[in-house]
């Protein structure tokens, strides 16, 4: 059903500012431009219209928005749904089926913003450039939220350049040296992200569709704060590529995380998962959960399982259904698999971890159970959202990249925050070892030590955990002065934000 936005009859001056919202498609998307929105609604006053595509929505999206209690000044608009089956190929790629989801379902946008009254800006993530065209149109402002890390924004406005200078025929991960993007530590080829690992493909053309439009946006609002990288803000910020009218000219930066779910609806079993943390000691369990589109194959599940054991470590383990092909197998359709553990993890392995070990089928309350003070490691995938709620909650990280730009966040992760240590893949075998599992989790739970340690082991090494966990601590703590309200860095974005929208209005 479409709700439609109470219009306003204060003064065009005085009036805050009506704002519309909307994300593609995806979980990861949908979560932090939903807390996004709440925010401007709650905390700045704004009146919000979040618009939902519902094409291909997953269970979990719809029952996110159905559950959800908004703020009498948000509103929920449903997008119609359109028929996109003979538009996707059957082969497609996420990157390819989201632009074009998203394309489609846009054909009614203009209408939507009119019939809303014409809102005073429109928020987008990256997927939903589309909407430039429309909102030129009608000469309403548009403002890109980037879900992922500045890094990858970085490098990304950095690949428009690069693109043009090289021959087509090199793919970049051929490249013989990293990846120098200004003023940004080099980043590896191995590392960057699936989508533009093929350039001739169509995920590449889509992603660099998508990035190049950027610099139309009015601004760009980022999930990050400012202690959280330092290094890369200061240079989107200040250095000259980023602001030259020959390679790029970068909108205004605003800084508005973390965006994490501060209260979300829980079922019975995600209640149970948490009594059952109650009752383990402070910082003893690792939290396993590789993101709401992750999935691995039997195999690997078989190994996790193996390695959560034979580290003798408490764990909460989300499982999905293993996937034989596609590590991002639940991407379209998170929250409707129904799972029984039993059926595909190890014989026996349910009975013998009963006492330390508490596995969930498909989903767990992943903010809640961050913040919980028996959480005291977080095996992911390094999905960006994971590692904001993860950060600011003050709890280090094992890193386990699957998909996307997920291997560039796990070496920030680990060699520039410092607040994790990446599993390694056994590349004769293609996939994370039980031997591997089980010394990650012991050095991160266990204060780095475990039942082979030696005299000859490395002091740091014995103290890992310790040093992770009081890193992850200290970004804890800059992330809730980053929320403060009295000066806080991320709550004063999105006040410049709302007043600058203000100001938009009356000088138009």
């Amino acid at each position: 059903m479409v709700i439609m936005a109470t219009p306003l009859h204060c003064s065009e001056t005085t009036a805050k500012p009506r704002v519309a919202v909307v994300s593609s498609p995806g979980m990861g998307h949908i979560i932090p431009l939903l807390e996004l929105a709440k925010r401007l609604a709650t905390d700045h006053g704004c009146h919000v219209s979040f618009l939902n595509i519902t094409t291909q929505a997953s269970a979990a999206q719809t029952k996110l928005l159905n559950s959800t209690e908004f703020p009498p000044n948000f509103h929920v608009i449903n997008l119609p749904e359109v028929d996109v089956s003979k538009l996707i190929p059957p082969d497609s790629q996420i990157m390819t089926r989201l632009s074009i989801i998203v394309q489609e379902s846009f054909r009614c946008l203009k209408s939507v913003l009119l019939d809303i009254g014409k809102p005073d800006a429109l928020i987008i993530d990256l997927f939903s450039s589309h909407a430039f065209e429309v909102c030129k149109e009608l000469s309403i402002p548009v403002y890109s939220f980037d879900t992922a890390s500045t890094t990858l924004l970085s490098l990304s406005l950095y690949l428009l350049t690069l693109d043009k200078e090289i021959d087509s025929d090199i793919e970049f991960v051929n490249l013989p040296e990293p990846i120098r993007v200004p003023g940004c530590t080099p980043i590896r080829t191995e590392d960057l992200l699936d989508q533009v690992r093929k350039r001739k493909s169509e995920e590449c053309k889509w992603y660099l569709l998508h990035i190049s439009r950027i610099p139309m946006a009015a601004g760009v609002l980022l999930n990050t704060w400012e202690d959280l990288e330092p290094i890369t803000l200061k240079a989107i910020r200040e250095n000259p590529y980023y602001h030259n009218k020959a390679s790029i000219v970068t909108p205004p930066i605003y800084t508005v995380g973390p965006l994490i779910k501060e209260t979300e609806p829980i079922t019975e079993s995600g209640n149970e998962c948490l009594a059952w943390l109650d009752n383990q000691p402070p910082d003893s369990v690792v939290f396993v959960a590789l993101g709401s589109g992750g999935t691995v194959t039997s195999e690997q599940l078989n190994e996790i399982a193996w390695g959560l054991e034979m580290s003798g470590q408490r764990f909460v383990w989300v499982v999905r259904a293993p996937t034989e092909f596609d590590a991002s197998g639940t991407f379209f359709n998170v929250g409707g698999d129904i799972n029984d553990p039993k059926s595909f993890l190890p014989d026996g392995f349910l009975e013998r971890t009963k006492e330390v070990g508490y596995v969930v089928s498909s989903w767990a309350p992943q903010s809640a159970v961050l913040r919980h003070r028996s959480t005291g490691a977080f095996l992911s995938h390094c999905g960006w959202n994971s590692i904001v709620e993860s950060l600011s909650q003050g709890v280090p990280m094992i890193a386990w990249p699957l998909y996307a730009e997920q291997k560039m966040n796990a070496t920030i992760l680990v060699e520039e925050v410092g607040v994790a240590v990446k599993l390694a893949v056994d590349l004769r075998k293609g996939i994370v070892t039980r031997e591997e599992i089980k010394r990650a989790v012991s050095l991160v739970i266990n204060n780095g030590g475990n039942d082979d340690d030696d005299e000859e082991e490395e002091e740091e090494e014995r103290n890992l955990g310790k040093v992770l966990r009081l890193k992850a601590r200290k970004l804890k703590l800059s992330a809730e002065k980053a929320l403060r309200k009295d000066g806080g860095s991320s709550y004063d974005s999105l006040t410049q934000l709302t007043n600058d929208l203000m100001v938009s209005r009356i000088s138009s």
